[in-house]
């Protein structure tokens, strides 16, 4: 008797590590599909301002300063130009301001900052990240003729003035997702791996 019952927990115990074996096999091949269909995200774009590959709009705007700075435009050094809109109340945009400088030195960018407020809180913001020397608009005018609504967002306008790449950006990836996709031509990372099959629109999705 005392060796029936011990044999049938032995096989109910087989039965409960197969159970989990399949269980967790299941779960393993859900997250290599998963892995497979979510692309990684870059910048995040809006459909609202100048659209990608249009010039950016030429002007000249005060700097917090005083100074004329401008904006669009073919650049003199040929260098191009990363306009990165800011404030001094946004968390994520102070956290973003030393990753943007090292990675506007590390890609040969000029970057232009651009906030729109009191102006002693702009010059704190500047002295607290030691951003002097980093042309600093601080006027509505910028943001109202690119129509940016949330913060931190970025433009990237090449050396001739055409914008060629847009979005929200919270970290380096989507940093540097704004160069990627000037040197691939498409106006941003997630138009680059859609073009690439990399991540399906709404018709190949119910397709599949």
């Amino acid at each position: 008797m005392g060796n029936d019952v011990l044999l049938y927990s032995n096989l109910l115990l087989w039965v409960v590590v197969l159970a989990l074996g399949a269980v967790v096999f299941g779960m393993i091949r859900q997250i290599g599909i998963l892995h497979e269909r979510v692309a990684p995200m870059g910048a995040l774009t809006n459909d609202h301002g100048p659209e990608v590959g249009e010039m950016a709009p030429d002007m000249k705007v005060a700097g917090i300063d005083g100074e004329l700075i401008r904006v669009g435009g073919a650049a003199a050094n040929q260098k191009s130009r990363l306009l990165l809109f800011v404030s001094p109340t946004c968390p994520i945009c102070k956290k973003l301001l030393p990753i943007a400088k090292s990675f506007a030195a590390g890609e040969r960018l000029d970057v232009i900052l651009v906030g729109d407020g009191d102006a002693n809180e702009q010059r704190d913001m500047i002295a607290k990240h030691a951003l002097q020397g980093i042309p600093y608009i601080n006027s509505p005018q910028v943001g109202m003729t690119f129509q940016v609504g949330k913060l931190p967002y970025a433009i990237l306008i090449d050396e001739d003035g055409v914008i060629r790449a847009k979005g929200l950006v919270n970290s380096r990836e989507h940093l540097e997702s704004l160069a990627i996709a000037k040197e691939t031509g498409y106006g941003s990372i997630q138009a680059y791996l859609k073009a690439r099959g990399y991540v399906k629109d709404d018709a190949q999705k119910e397709a599949a």
